[in-house]
């Protein structure tokens, strides 16, 4: 049998890990997960790590959950893949139907892929082709919000405005324009975030007067920009864009791959705003964090501008492993999870829960911006040490049960919906150890 560290050593040597700068793990040992169970992930020796992140925000219902577990065994046994062009299927046409049904049928078709940077990729062509079809060629410009994150994939990362991710490959695409995000933090003395989400939606308004006529489409993750720092926004901020939009005849393309699926109290994070958008992309906790999963839904008008006798107006996009059966049914059991245990209002529930952890946690002298939204939580550390600060937490949160990976000197929860109060309450305390541990 192989020990934990015949695994790590044989990783090291033969694969690339994402993200990751791996000359790091020359200090920082790679960990070796032997299994998981609910919220817990565990080691070779036996070591268990509370998944505080859900496995960089995919897992919904925790690990080896026995419900998808069964509906993935049963579909096994029928169908494992079969190409969509040409071909359909059962899991792909019930998915899309209950997906439909949650928009209220605004959003009536699905378009799938396997990750979210291709979801993300298909929206911005969809809309490109959308209005090269409809005769305005010319609407060839896309929208992102300052510290935007989309994905790495060419295409993507046009639309995103993190350096690190970009600076690399600045000549392998074309910059969207960047404007202003309306997040919390930026709010001058005596401003709420209303007062900065009508700020942002100003120079929003002020490119648009001038752009418009070139512009496809805008961008946004709506109430959580995730990878720049759980950066939060009114959710008034959307429905005033989604006017703009209108106003400018400009397409609204939300990107719910991270806060879709319930992550901010609602199903789809655009409810809170009782808006939607020309096209919504999911993925991340879709499958429940089984699969590979990704999609684009849009609405009919979008749709009947590619249904034409001529190929070249279709959408000639495609994935080899389009609306995989097995993915599609992973999906399928976890929107099954969120109406038999009514997640979205026991969600609410669990969202005091931590609240209500993170209160000793805000009362840290060097805590600041403490936030919440559903069930990502997030707060901003002002450590003595600054260089370094996100991998010492990190290696100290695991030698206190904790998988937690903070973006730079931010910490955010964004746990599996299936913590107990225990486990919200110890998730509490031993964040508030690892954080006096590493500040000093």
């Amino acid at each position: 049998m192989q020990s934990a560290d015949d695994w790590v050593t044989r990783s090291l040597a033969s694969v690339w890990h994402p993200c990751t700068q791996m000359q790091h793990h020359e200090i920082m040992p790679l960990v070796a997960i032997s299994h998981g169970r609910g919220a817990w992930l565990y080691d070779h020796q036996g070591q268990r790590y509370l998944d505080a992140v859900s496995s960089w925000w995919v897992n919904l219902f925790g690990h080896a959950n026995p419900r998808i577990n069964q509906a993935l065994k049963d579909q096994l046994d029928k169908l494992e893949h079969a190409m969509l062009a040409g071909f359909t299927h059962e899991p792909v046409v019930q998915l899309s139907e209950r997906l439909a049904a949650k928009t209220n049928h605004a959003l009536g078709h699905c378009f799938y892929a396997s990750d979210g940077a291709s979801a993300v990729e298909i929206a911005l062509k969809m809309s490109f082709h959308y209005w090269r079809n409809s005769g305005r060629s010319e609407k060839q410009e896309f929208v992102c919000l300052q510290g935007s994150y989309h994905g790495e994939t060419v295409g993507a990362l046009g639309v995103t405005d993190v350096p690190v991710f970009t600076e690399a490959y600045g000549g392998m695409y074309r910059q969207a324009h960047v404007v202003m995000s309306p997040e919390a933090r930026q709010a001058k003395s005596g401003e709420s975030e209303v007062d900065v989400a009508a700020r942002a939606i100003l120079a929003m308004r002020t490119l648009l007067e001038r752009r418009a006529s070139q512009i496809a489409a805008v961008i946004v993750e709506p109430l959580v920009q995730c990878a720049v720092g759980m950066a939060m926004h009114d959710p008034v901020y959307l429905r005033s864009l989604r006017a703009l939009c209108d106003e400018f005849d400009v397409h609204l393309i939300a990107d719910e791959i991270a806060v879709g699926c319930g992550r901010t109290g609602t199903f789809f994070a655009c409810e809170q705003a009782a808006i939607w958008p020309d096209f919504l992309c999911l993925s991340k906790g879709i499958s429940g964090g089984y699969l590979p999963l990704s999609l684009v839904m849009t609405t009919d008008t979008i749709y009947q501008a590619f249904y034409h006798p001529e190929v070249a107006r279709g959408f000639l996009h495609s994935h080899s492993y389009t609306g995989n059966p097995l993915a599609c049914r992973a999906a399928l059991a976890t929107l099954q999870i969120f109406d038999d245990d009514d997640v979205i209002k026991r969600n609410q529930q669990r969202a005091e829960k931590l609240a209500q952890a993170l209160q000793p946690i805000a009362a840290h002298p060097q805590v600041s911006h403490v936030r919440q939204r559903g069930m990502i939580a997030a707060f901003d550390v002002s450590p003595t040490i600054r260089e370094g600060f996100a991998r010492r937490f990190f290696t100290t949160a695991l030698q206190k049960e904790l998988l937690l990976r903070p973006i730079g000197t931010t910490v955010y929860w964004m746990p599996p919906f299936m913590l107990s109060d225990e486990e919200i309450a110890l998730l509490g305390e031993r964040t508030l150890e690892v954080l006096q541990l590493t500040t000093h």
